[in-house]
């Protein structure tokens, strides 16, 4: 039985430094292979201030809403990313499901 080689150092430097990038950013490893190269990073919600919010929305006269909707939908979720080299070499990073 044959055994492919499709991480090449390359590829091995360049998920390393996703990786760190992404862990610099505030996302936490949950899950890691180092045999298959994949991690899982999670980031989780912050919480908005939504007093301010609605205060800026009243003193703009509620030009702000458009940036309180758009940072209550987007900051509200914890998200769960995988990290991984495929088959081919190629590195991609997909959206998990969140609970």
């Amino acid at each position: 039985m044959e055994t492919y080689q499709f991480v090449n150092k390359e590829n091995q430097d360049q998920f390393h430094k996703i990786l760190s990038a992404k862990t610099r950013d505030g996302f936490i490893i949950t899950e890691q292979n180092e045999k298959l190269p994949y991690v899982v990073l999670s980031k989780e919600k912050k919480v908005i201030k939504h007093s301010l919010h609605f205060f800026l929305t009243c003193i703009t006269l509620g030009l702000w809403s458009i940036i309180w909707i758009y940072l209550s939908i987007t900051l509200s979720r914890k998200k769960n990313i995988l990290l991984a080299v495929d088959e081919d070499g190629n590195l991609f990073e997909d959206k998990c499901l969140s609970e």
